[in-house]
């Protein structure tokens, strides 16, 4: 047994960064806002697309134990163009993906700390913080802080949860009337909400870097089956934690005639709120200093991810020889993070204080890229570059299909829907 519980905690790690990096604007902001908006309704879909995206993210995870690469390599044994197109599918979505994470971290730092004027300079500020923590102690900062964030995120929100189930759901006020889920709007918010949940198809690469460095943190190369288990393990904690926040929502905004607020820092406080309403109110600074502290896990783990990939494909785009790589771009990770920070607060002062339509506008983005990322990645696991053996099953294989059919369709329609509407 104390084998066993030792060579677990040699393997977390990558499954928990995965697990933050979801929670963080697609449960916090989406799911609260899917609840609120449609009721207990959308959690069919919420469930439907977490099944169908499984696949592609441990495929990222799969691949790395398996072949002790990155699955980014594997994208350059597809063909050059594969790479070059995931290098530039990755520059066209990482400032406005990072940006709207960051500018719902700096919503609930203001909510924390009360702060109303330092306007721009909050997400400055952030970013600076994020840019300083990974400069300086890289993966071993990022991994010790995001367990603790796990465990604050997991208690406090199943403790709402039960609480909220307990009080049952708010009684619809007289003359409401529910937003409908099929007009373009709200296929539009769909598309937006599956964009992320439980989070962007793209950011399966991730999953391979931290499982590599985690093997190079740890000096421990897990078997195929302790790297999937953890994985496993932390996904189906993510579509859990995903429908309470959908089921939050539902049980204390849908029916009450309003509209949770577009301002970023309001926004926050409203979410705050919806949680002291079922624990109470003395619990506002603790859930308030929880709320921000999973968000700013959230941001520091987007920094990490978009700058390890981007310099991992920049290695294998401009260099033949492995041996070359260590002296020629030891400072492109310092490089890209600060170049995603510049790039990432000129979209966020581009969309002032829309917190709505950034959001929306960052993951219906990542849900139309990802059907090209989950067919790399499926060719990648079933085909000629994986042993027989590190293949996945025939119902995953099946799984897999299933989901990129169902994603080149919700990209399809929102083409249809977008140029038809203009």
């Amino acid at each position: 047994m104390s084998s066993t519980v030792s060579r677990f905690s040699k393997t977390a790690g990558p499954g928990i960064l995965f697990a933050c990096t979801a929670i963080g604007v697609s449960h916090l902001v989406q799911s609260t806002r899917a609840g609120a908006d449609y009721g207990l309704f959308i959690v069919g879909f919420v469930i439907l697309v977490t099944i169908l995206k499984y696949p592609f993210f441990e495929f990222g995870s799969r691949y790395a134990n398996s072949t002790q690469t990155s699955i980014i390599d594997g994208y350059k044994k597809l063909g050059k163009p594969a790479l070059w197109l995931y290098f530039l599918l990755t520059i066209s979505s990482m400032f406005f993906v990072t940006g709207a994470v960051g500018f719902v971290t700096a919503g609930f730092f203001e909510n924390l700390f009360g702060i109303d004027f330092l306007g721009e300079w909050t997400i400055i500020i952030l970013f600076a913080v994020c840019v300083a923590v990974l400069a300086i102690g890289k993966f071993n900062a990022l991994d010790s802080l995001i367990k603790i964030i796990a465990i604050v995120l997991v208690v406090s929100t199943v403790a709402a949860f039960s609480l909220t189930l307990y009080n049952g759901p708010l009684v619809p006020i007289a003359g409401f009337e529910p937003k409908d889920l099929w007009d373009i709007s709200g296929i539009f918010f769909l598309l937006a909400l599956m964009g992320w949940m439980p989070t962007a198809v793209d950011l399966s690469s991730w999953n391979s870097l931290w499982t590599l460095e985690r093997m190079k943190q740890t000096r421990y190369k897990p078997r195929l089956k302790e790297t999937l288990f953890e994985f496993r393990l932390a996904y189906l904690i993510t579509g859990i934690l995903a429908i309470m926040f959908v089921t939050l929502g539902s049980f204390i905004f849908y029916g009450s005639g309003e509209e949770l607020p577009n301002s970023n820092s309001l926004f926050a406080h409203e979410i705050v709120t919806l949680y002291t309403q079922t624990i109470g109110e003395w619990s506002y600074v603790f859930i308030a200093a929880s709320a921000f502290t999973v968000m700013f896990g959230t941001i520091i783990a987007v920094f990490d991810g978009y700058s390890r990939s981007l310099q991992r494909t920049v290695e294998l785009i401009f260099t033949k020889n492995e041996e070359k790589i260590r002296t020629k771009f030891r400072t492109l990770y310092l490089f890209f993070l600060i170049l995603i920070s510049g790039g990432s607060l000129v979209v966020v002062f581009q969309f002032g204080n829309n917190l709505k339509e950034l959001v929306d506008f960052a993951t219906v983005l990542s849900f139309v890229i990802a059907p090209v990322i989950a067919i790399f990645n499926f060719r990648l696991v079933t085909g000629k570059f994986l042993d027989t053996e590190h293949q996945p099953s025939m119902w995953l294989k099946i799984l897999s299909v299933s989901g990129i059919l169902f994603l080149i369709g919700f990209a399809v329609v929102f083409a249809v829907l977008k140029f038809g509407s203009i």
